[in-house]
């Protein structure tokens, strides 16, 4: 009998499972950067008569409109990941953005170029929204963090070779200097198609649809353990008791939009899709894409640099974002997802007021124009310390925090609007900044001073910690406490995982080793609960958890 995945179980059945999400989000990384090297290709501006001022607007509406495809890609994902599961959205995701690609290399008008940026954009959504929860729902507890850490690392690590791609091939002549660094997107799609087919679907999601057979198998294979350990069969049942609580206490969508929660919101759905959605609008609100895809036009309009020592020093720029956004790999569950936050939007804070300070005096009328120069180079320094405290604690976190804080029924959904966030704003930030440095100089770095000083008293009153536990410990948090500020509750604040939690578990275990494993694999599926519950409300109106234990 052929074995599945080639034969691969355990940490290489994972590992090949995070190659291809990974490989998802190093071609994020590459979208966001290469057009910031394009714009700025004079054979670019001339083939689709781009140049002069007055068409700023334009340039930064075919920049942004972009990010308009990819909200409008995870708002689709709300329904698409949850009728054809993670594997086969991420193949759909993947095929959409090939199409959008070849229109954006083939492109001789500013509306073929918009098309194909609209196109790429609806497939990068799809595959932002889903290449997380993927990743995270078949993923140990001990690596979970990690492994998305290590993908929005690599989403640096795309940014960086977008930026050196499009240095060197400043260089060259005619339309290679831009229509290679756009094709060169195409490897990492060939690599999306070549792994992504033979890879196990998300058990949490075949047990939500009925599909548990498969789902038990896919866990022993995960764990690397046999079907019938005691481990695999807690595990399930883990799964199993959290789509059967969200079944009985999940709100309509109809009702969420209006507030509408009553008895039925024992599951605080609406607080979690907020905070989820939350760290998302942060991440673009604390001026990331000022720089992302802009650098080169900000260290050219505000700092007053060549086009070529501009890309270059974007290019270094991404190298030193990369080497320091690697610090969060091993410290996103020592120091919890609370404290990077925290860390890093202090550190932002601070960079952007002293850019903002650097950047006034280079606009201060009668300031010598020697000492401005120097002023405006010094204000380089910061940009580049700005990109380390982002890459330490904002570059991650924000994507894996709303897989980790929705309920399973809800994740799928939550990991959408919290991308659906995050493509939004980012689209918003990407419109306004060539506009905003060229209508208000200096004055337009204000803004993202005060919004990054906000997000610290913001993530410690109401962030509750997820690192070091189990998606459904998050359940449990949720059924157990409604207090909307959270700082006063010490479990959910702590960074390492309560020890109640951690009992429960043991517990479950210790009663699973010492029962009939075929019994306890029938016991333990949403059928049989559902009659169970149905039962135990005819009988004596016990709820089914109370009554039914295994």
């Amino acid at each position: 009998m052929k074995k599945p995945y080639f034969g691969l179980r355990g940490g290489w059945l994972t590992f090949w499972i995070s190659v291809a999400c990974a490989t998802d989000m190093t071609l994020f990384g590459y979208d966001q950067g290469v057009f910031g090297g394009v714009i700025v290709t004079p054979d670019f501006l001339d083939t689709l008569d781009l140049n002069g001022p007055e068409n700023t607007g334009t340039v930064s509406t075919v920049t942004a409109i972009y990010d308009i495809g990819c909200f409008f890609g995870a708002v689709i994902a709300f329904w698409l990941g949850e009728k054809l599961g993670r594997r086969n959205t991420v193949l759909v995701g993947t095929t959409i953005m090939t199409v959008g690609a070849i229109l954006q290399i083939s492109a001789y008008s500013v509306g073929q170029m918009v098309a194909g940026r609209v196109i790429a954009g609806i497939g990068n959504g799809i595959n932002t929204a889903t290449a997380p929860v993927w990743q995270s729902e078949t993923s140990q507890i001990k690596w979970r963090g990690k492994l998305v850490v290590i993908e929005m690392i690599l989403n640096i690590a795309g940014f960086s070779l977008s930026n050196w791609m499009t240095y060197g091939f400043s260089f060259a002549n005619g339309p290679i200097s831009w229509r290679f660094p756009l094709a060169f997107q195409l490897v990492f799609m060939g690599i999306l198609f070549s792994t992504t087919p033979w890879l196990p679907e998300s058990p949490r999601w075949l047990i939500a649809h009925g599909q548990e057979d498969e789902a038990f198998q896919i866990i022993a294979d995960l764990e690397d353990k046999d079907i019938n350990d005691p481990w695999v069969l807690t595990q399930h049942k883990e799964i199993v008791y959290a789509v059967q609580y969200e079944r009985n206490n999940a709100v309509g969508w109809g009702d969420l939009l209006r507030g509408r929660t009553g008895a039925q919101g024992g599951t605080c759905t609406m607080r979690r899709l907020l905070l989820g959605a939350g760290t998302q609008a942060m991440q673009q609100l604390a001026g990331i894409n000022v720089t992302s895809y802009y650098l080169p036009t900000v260290l050219i309009n505000s700092v007053h640099l060549d086009n070529k020592l501009a890309r270059l020093l974007a290019a270094c720029n991404s190298v030193s974002y990369l080497l320091f956004s690697l610090i969060a790999i091993p410290n996103v569950e020592r120091w919890g997802r609370r404290r990077l936050m925290m860390f890093g939007a202090a550190g932002q804070f601070v960079c952007y007021l002293v850019i903002t300070i650097l950047l006034r005096y280079t606009e201060l009328p009668g300031y010598p124009e020697a000492q401005a120069k120097q002023v405006a180079s010094a204000s380089i320094a910061f940009f580049f310390l700005y990109y380390v405290f982002f890459g330490i604690g904002w570059q991650g976190v924000p994507w894996l925090y709303p897989v980790e804080i929705n309920s399973l029924s809800m994740r799928t959904k939550g990991a959408a609007i919290g991308t659906a966030t995050n493509w939004i704003f980012n689209f918003m930030v990407v419109e306004i900044t060539p506009i905003g440095i060229q209508s208000l100089g200096w004055r337009f770095y204000i803004i993202w001073v005060v919004l990054n000083f906000s997000f610290v008293p913001l993530v410690y009153v109401f962030y509750p910690e997820t690192a070091d536990r189990t998606l459904e410990d998050m359940d449990r948090l949720f059924r157990e406490n409604h207090d909307v500020f959270i700082f006063r509750h010490k479990d959910a604040i702590a960074p390492k995982r309560p020890a109640a939690y951690a009992e429960y578990e043991r517990s479950e275990v210790r009663r699973a080793s010492s029962v009939n494993t075929e019994a306890l694999r029938k016991m333990s599926r949403v059928g049989h609960m559902v009659g169970k519950q149905e039962e135990a409300r005819e009988s004596s109106g016990v709820d089914m958890l109370e009554k039914v234990e295994v």
